[in-house]
């Protein structure tokens, strides 16, 4: 899928296709020092606390804190507790930023995403080391056609057979799907939801294999739709360069794939993990 290396950063390191320009010793040093640094703030604030007691002027929780937002916070905590929280927020933010300017992301369906935000909500998230980042980004480098090929399958697996266009064995050119959108009486709006995920999920996949920039969430294809909707209360139809969509008051969507060569890719996909399914058609 030679698409791939759209979603991959300007500027590569060394060590991986996939990691970003961004100097990884840099990263470990500055997260390390900062570490050290909040280390040595909270023992300080410790005895601090230990002088102003001993006068009766209380402790840090009491004269550090604004009166009318009390409210607690790890550098009062004792060092172990407050180090080991910490430095999971700080890992937490790294990782997520790392993976932002990867690229990796771009390549992600939806139920991807969640699952590596999730796996960062965990209290045994790896540190921040440069072995971990390295082995990490490698191994997500090695993986990430088999990545968006996932990413395929679950939108394809998406698809209700309740239609006659959405075939249990290939992408067609059109899809038929439910929830999409709502009609009231002011007009039509567009929903939240796993639906909405998938068509920016599609769009995505349909930009990498043509070659194309991903758009950024902002300005994806279901940004765009709510915005035309929105603009438009009454229309039934939208059309970009990608999509011919229209919609109706019961809520489904019916979205024509403008590119045929696309479609066939798609299901050059669908056929390598179902081997003999378009065969038969």
């Amino acid at each position: 899928m030679t698409g791939l290396t759209h979603t991959e950063p300007e500027v590569l390191t060394d060590h991986t296709g996939v990691i970003c320009s961004t100097s990884i010793e840099r990263i470990v040093t500055g997260r390390n020092t900062a570490l050290t640094r909040i280390e040595t703030l909270i023992h300080q604030l410790d005895d601090i606390s230990t002088l102003t007691r001993s006068i009766n002027g209380k402790t840090a929780l009491d004269w550090a804190m604004k009166q009318d937002f009390r409210c607690g916070c790890w550098l009062m905590e004792k060092t172990e507790t407050a180090m080991k929280v910490i430095t999971r927020n700080m890992d937490r933010g790294i990782w997520r930023d790392l993976m932002k300017k990867s690229g990796m992301l771009s390549i992600m369906d939806a139920q991807a995403r969640d699952q590596w935000y999730n796996s960062l909500e965990k209290d045994d998230i790896p540190e921040i080391s440069e072995a971990n980042i390295l082995s990490t980004f490698e191994q997500l480098h090695q993986s990430k056609g088999e990545v968006f090929e996932r990413g395929v399958i679950n939108v394809f697996k998406s698809l209700s057979w309740n239609f006659k266009t959405n075939s249990p064995c290939k992408f067609g050119r059109k899809i038929i799907v439910t929830g999409l959108v709502k009609c009231d009486r002011w007009g039509f709006g567009l929903n939240w939801g796993w639906q909405r995920d998938r068509l920016a999920d599609l769009e995505r996949m349909l930009m990498i294999l043509d070659g194309q920039p991903i758009p950024d969430s902002r300005a994806d294809v279901t940004r765009r739709l709510g915005d035309h909707i929105h603009e438009n209360r009454h229309s039934k139809s939208y059309e970009d360069g990608m999509f011919a969509i229209k919609y109706f008051q019961k809520g489904t969507a019916h979205i024509t794939l403008k590119h045929p060569e696309l479609i066939d890719k798609l299901n050059d996909i669908i056929a390598k993990h179902y081997p003999g399914m378009l065969a038969a058609l």
